[in-house]
């Protein structure tokens, strides 16, 4: 069993509430907009971290991943970009990736919006864990855990973090 620990936007700014959450984890996803090196590295010290760059990314953030990112955990395909949507409402660039090799799960973030739907059209799960940084209107710091079993995601929880 793999324990994840799924982090989006956090801007620059990696708040030390969210940190104890992802001590019992296996490994650390961030779904882009990290801000900076730094966050990128502190996570990368902490825990194995995955991790693809966002919109608000430049230079060397970019520079050291990639918009898309596919990989296998057990038995589950992942497939994780920033900007991604949601069933039904997916970025129209994701459409050929799907067609080519459909994903057990699917990870994004970008719109601050902790989501969790699974989609029927295309037979998996899409996660975004909203934004565990302080920048943006959103007033609750999210970020989720989870665990995969072979090919089985279980365990699912909702961090939330009143901003301050």
């Amino acid at each position: 069993m793999t324990r994840i620990g799924l982090l989006s936007d956090t801007h620059g700014l990696l708040d030390k509430r969210v940190m104890p959450y992802l001590e019992q984890c296996d490994e650390i996803w961030h779904a882009g907009d990290i801000g900076s090196m730094e966050v990128l590295q502190t996570l990368r010290e902490f825990k194995p971290t995955r991790a693809v760059y966002g919109n608000m990314d430049s230079g060397d953030v970019r520079y050291s991943l990639s918009e898309f990112y596919r990989f296998r955990v057990e038995e589950v395909n992942v497939l994780m970009t920033h900007i991604g949507g949601y069933p039904g409402k997916y970025n129209p660039w994701l459409i050929p990736m799907f067609q080519k090799e459909t994903p057990d799960l699917f990870v994004c973030g970008h719109s601050h919006i902790l989501k969790v739907q699974y989609d029927k059209t295309w037979n998996f799960l899409t996660l975004n864990p909203g934004a565990a940084g302080k920048q943006g209107w959103q007033t609750v710091q999210t970020l989720l855990r989870f665990s995969i079993n072979k090919h089985e995601i279980s365990d699912l929880e909702v961090v939330e973090l009143a901003r301050v």
